[in-house]
């Protein structure tokens, strides 16, 4: 971990600008697309570099910005790594957003969101608040291979519920569907069964696949010769040594989509009219979501 003083923290335009206190990861996810050189890391990507003055940057920008919005944060890198615990630069950045009104949504694998709930409730009464859990597998033990230095599954849904009690907005992002790992029908029934049991106003599948872009696709390959003896191979016979190429495997695609088409609780919250399943461009899309 090391300390940088930010020139900005705010990016992009519009409604949702980010907002990214941390830079690098320490979940250990097999699958980051984070980590491909496009990004351009100068440095290794586990030694999180921390925006030191985040707070004080995003005080200033906020007590001039004349048009209330929702910041998002989580996008490139989880706010709620382990060293949030004790730099605490995610809090003082919610606090500052629940100062001066603004809306806020947060993506993360982690269950530390429910340290900062109370904040999150009262910006959610006050403004707008969105918490964005991903969830790739309905399998504990498998989730500790494949994101091992975050809280598993299981966990992530308790804070679901959490959110649940106290009214606040969950999402689910269903991303990636691995092929030959996470890429079965049961495995999808069971994370839609948590989300409908958790209430999540939408499920987001945005670029189900992987990119297995230079940087990206060393890692995962890497990872498979570790915990997936022999599935290295399949992947490269199935789509090619992809290294350096942007290529999105559509095999996870296919499956999710079969698996919806017979799944009854689907159906059953579609009759509801809770959720809208967005199928009619499913073949030139990269994506499916569900939206209110």
């Amino acid at each position: 971990m090391h300390f940088v003083n930010a020139k900005g923290i705010l990016h992009g335009s519009g409604g949702f600008p980010s907002m990214n206190i941390y830079r690098g990861c320490t979940h250990g996810c097999i699958y980051c697309d984070s980590r491909s050189t496009c990004y351009q890391f100068s440095h290794p990507f586990e030694d999180i570099e921390v925006k030191q003055n985040a707070p004080q940057l995003l005080e200033k920008t906020l007590r001039t910005k004349r048009n209330k919005c929702v910041i998002k944060t989580g996008a490139m890198s989880d706010p709620y790594m382990p060293c949030e615990e004790t730099l605490r630069l995610t809090r003082s950045c919610l606090q500052i957003i629940l100062k001066y009104g603004f809306g806020v949504s947060v993506q993360t694998k982690s269950d530390r969101t429910l340290q900062h709930i109370d904040l999150l409730e009262e910006i959610s009464r006050t403004t707008k608040c969105v918490v964005e859990i991903t969830l790739t597998t309905a399998d504990d033990r498998l989730c500790r291979i494949v994101e091992p230095n975050v809280c598993d599954t299981s966990h992530r849904i308790d804070v679901l519920y959490e959110m649940k009690k106290r009214g606040i907005p969950a999402i689910v992002w269903l991303t990636p569907i691995l092929p030959f790992i996470n890429d079965t029908e049961e495995n999808i029934r069971m994370i839609l069964d948590a989300c409908i049991d958790t209430g999540v106003k939408g499920i987001i599948c945005y670029d189900m696949g992987l990119t297995l872009r230079e940087g990206n696709c060393e890692y995962y390959y890497a990872a498979l010769d570790r915990h997936f003896s022999g599935l290295k191979e399949k992947y490269i016979h199935s789509y090619g040594n992809a290294n350096g190429v942007n290529l999105k495997i559509w095999v996870g695609v296919f499956i999710f989509n079969q698996a919806i088409r017979k799944n009854e609780e689907f159906r059953r919250i579609r009759s509801l009219r809770v959720v809208k399943f967005i199928y009619e461009k499913m073949h030139k899309l990269n994506a499916y979501i569900f939206i209110m």
